[in-house]
C-alpha cells in the first residue's frame, strides 16, 4: 500500500542510495522512500560506488555518520568525485551532529537526524531533490 504518494514522484526516474552499516536504518529508511523515488540500500561506500558505474548513478545519496567517524570528512569529496551532482545527507543521531557539520563544511547537503520519521525524511529527500516537499500524510478514519 502506498501512502501519501504522489503519482509524479512515483514515475520520477531519480534514485536513492542507502549507505548505512546500520541494516536496520538501511532497511527503514529504503522502505519510507521506495514508493517514491528508487531507492537501494548499501552497506558500505564502495558497494555504492560498484553499484553506481554508469546509468545507476544515485541523486541523492544519505550516509551514514559512521563512515565519516571511520574515515573522516572528506569521504564526502570522494562520494561527489565519485556521483558529479549527487546531494549527500548525512544520517545520524543528535549525539554525532558535530560530526555531521564537518560532513556538511566538506560539501554535504544536509543531514536526517534520527528519530527518522516518513514524512521528514520524504520531505528532506524532496528538498534537496528541488521537488517541492513531500505529499501530505492523509490519516485514514471511519465515517459515523
Amino acid at each position: 500500500m502506498q501512502i501519501g504518494v504522489e503519482t509524479a514522484k512515483a514515475v520520477d526516474q531519480r534514485r536513492v542510495f542507502v549507505v548505512d552499516d546500520d541494516e536496520i536504518t538501511r532497511a527503514a529508511l529504503q522502505f519510507m522512500l521506495h514508493d517514491e523515488i528508487e531507492t537501494h540500500e548499501l552497506a558500505n561506500p564502495e558497494e555504492a560506488y560498484e553499484k553506481g558505474v554508469d546509468w545507476l548513478r544515485p541523486h541523492v545519496l544519505l550516509l551514514g555518520v559512521s563512515f565519516l567517524k571511520d574515515r573522516g570528512a572528506k569521504l564526502v569529496g570522494e562520494a561527489t568525485s565519485r556521483f558529479p551532482g549527487v546531494r549527500i545527507l548525512i544520517v545520524c543521531e543528535k549525539t554525532d551532529e558535530a560530526i555531521a557539520v564537518e560532513g556538511m563544511k566538506a560539501g554535504a547537503h544536509g543531514t536526517l537526524v534520527k528519530p527518522l520519521t516518513l514524512e521528514a525524511v520524504r520531505k528532506k529527500v524532496d528538498t534537496v531533490l528541488g521537488r517541492g516537499g513531500a505529499a501530505p500524510i492523509v490519516q485514514l478514519g471511519i465515517l459515523k
